[in-house]
């Protein structure tokens, strides 16, 4: 409906009928602000066919170089931060109050980190049930002797992050449908907003996986996970992610722009973080791209590129596909019009099917050559390909990237609550951006790709960290005693236990000198003698006697 309809005669009658003489001026005055800041869309622009190449524009940004490469979970740590955790255990025990006042959680933030990291590990290995972790027959240790099955699953069931009690009801202007996850989500944000952005960035969609009754599940038979939340993400070439936002149902027009309907919307919001007038590319796909778009993108030196649909071409008559496909592969033609002082390109090229992309500093030349099979020759064969489309192809890949890492080890734990399938899939989501910032920080070191970690040696470490790093492991029942008598038979040899990470070692908590049945040889580097001692935590073989304290200098930093 247009605005003209909206104060029709009949309408300014009713208004002037039922509305005091100075409410009616403040409606007449608030609609013609409305018509004032009202914005007009690209209709009947003039195209003109071209063959010029446009200069591609100089980033002018710079990404700060690393030092050193800190340890795993100081990476993730400065994503999740202690704020964020001391506000989970707050709202945890508030939640378990409100359920039931004679049985408080007293949940504490070294209990929410290794439940975090008990999820962590219940990602890398994958077993089909929760409580397979801690079945004889099934368990796995680092989750086992970290928390007690009911510890966790109570932590589990009262998990919260705001008070219930606050939350506006349905229908008010303050309501919020993610207040149950916001504040998690606003930490998040705020955390990746800091981190210096790269030149070449994208946004797409993600789908969080959830097949649960919730109105915001969303279905795109497109996507690998057809159904679940669904996530707009602005990220860079390599994954890295800088701002997101949770599709609600509802898409607002960005602070201070114009409304250019939603698949815009959303791109001005997500990409209201990147500093203005230091040609940042930005990479989109067809659902997103517009000529309103590009050119208000382009009013801030933020320079686009996206494939584009051909109905959102105001007037500009490309080549039908039939017409594409009898030239051949490897076919192009390239349009050019301007729109608000805005240079805009438009390059139809057919492959398998036709292309149409829009671009701002992009064209059709110089044009390449790329390999496609042949299915006529039973060969490949060289075909021609447009830089504009090199270009789209090489950056416009970083949110799937994104979604291939989470799906590697993803957080796949069973609930009742709507939420925490957001929950853990942001806990995820920090893993990831937190390995990402550790790879390029070891590229900037000169590290060796073979001895940067993988994504699952990285998430190992942190969960390691969260379960056990200044934390007392509780072990129930006594400890075993061996009351036979007889010799016991010669067992094979056992596989050498792990080594605690750097930050367990020097957390100064819960190391014990404990005496053990069997010899070992002592773990402390330069050291080669044969013990009956363990450290309690760590589980090391470790010298300690009035000769040696190799427990002591094992520990120090």
């Amino acid at each position: 409906m247009s605005h003209g309809s909206i104060f029709s005669p009949l309408k300014k009658a009713f208004f002037t009928y039922f509305c005091p003489d100075n409410q009616l001026q403040k409606i007449r005055i608030t609609f013609i602000e409305a018509c004032q800041q009202q914005y007009t869309r690209a209709k009947n622009l003039v195209w003109k066919k071209c063959r010029t190449i446009l200069p591609v524009p100089q980033w002018r940004g710079r990404l700060p170089k690393a030092t050193d490469v800190k340890h795993p979970a100081e990476y993730f740590r400065g994503l999740l931060t202690s704020s964020c955790i001391e506000n989970i255990v707050e709202q945890t025990n508030l939640y378990a109050i409100q359920c039931d006042p004679s049985k408080p959680l007293k949940v504490t933030v070294e209990e929410i980190e290794q439940f975090i990291g008990i999820c962590f590990f219940m990602s890398i290995f994958g077993l089909p049930g929760c409580r397979m972790y801690w079945q004889s027959a099934t368990r796995i240790d680092c989750v086992a002797n970290t928390m007690a099955l009911h510890r966790w699953e109570s932590i589990k069931r009262n998990l919260h992050f705001s008070d219930n009690l606050k939350q506006a009801p349905i229908g008010e202007p303050a309501y919020d449908k993610l207040y149950k996850v916001r504040p998690l989500l606003t930490s998040l944000l705020e955390q990746f907003q800091a981190i210096p952005i790269d030149e070449n960035l994208c946004v797409d969609e993600q789908i969080v996986p959830f097949k649960g009754k919730h109105p915001m599940k969303q279905y795109n038979p497109k996507k690998p996970k057809r159904w679940g939340y669904k996530v707009f993400v602005l990220a860079d070439s390599s994954g890295m992610v800088y701002n997101f936002e949770v599709y609600t149902g509802c898409i607002s027009p960005c602070n201070g722009q114009p409304d250019i309907g939603a698949s815009g919307n959303i791109v001005l919001t997500l990409s209201s973080i990147i500093p203005d007038n230091i040609s940042h590319k930005l990479y989109f796909d067809n659902w997103f791209s517009s000529v309103d778009l590009q050119m208000l993108l382009e009013k801030r030196k933020i320079h686009c590129i996206g494939t584009v649909r051909t109905n959102r071409l105001a007037g500009c008559c490309l080549p039908t596909d039939q017409d594409m496909k009898r030239k051949g592969r490897g076919a192009f033609e390239e349009k050019e019009t301007i729109y608000n002082g805005v240079t805009l390109r438009a390059v139809k090229w057919h492959d398998n099917r036709a292309v149409t992309l829009l671009s701002t500093f992009a064209s059709a030349n110089p044009a390449t050559t790329v390999m496609r099979w042949d299915k006529k020759k039973k060969t490949t064969v060289q075909v021609k390909c447009p830089s504009i489309v090199t270009k789209y192809n090489k950056s416009m890949g970083g949110v799937d990237l994104l979604d291939s890492l989470i799906a590697l080890y993803r957080t796949k734990i069973r609930s009742k609550k709507w939420y925490h399938r957001v929950v853990f899939h942001m806990f995820d989501f920090a893993v990831v951006e937190a390995w990402l910032l550790y790879r390029r920080d070891s590229r900037d070191c000169g590290i060796p790709p073979k001895d940067v970690s993988s994504l699952a040696k990285f998430k190992a470490e942190v969960a390691g960290c969260l379960c056990m790093e200044k934390k007392t492991l509780k072990r129930r029942g006594r400890p075993s005693q061996h009351t036979e008598e007889e010799q016991p038979e010669k067992r094979p040899k056992t596989p050498v236990e792990p080594r605690p990470s750097t930050l367990v070692r020097i957390d100064q908590t819960g190391h014990w000198p404990v005496w053990v049945e069997r010899k070992g040889r002592c773990k402390y580097p330069g050291c080669s003698g044969i013990v009956k001692v363990q450290c309690s935590k760590c589980v090391t073989y470790l010298c300690f006697s009035v000769e040696r304290n190799c427990f002591l200098n094992f520990h120090k930093q």
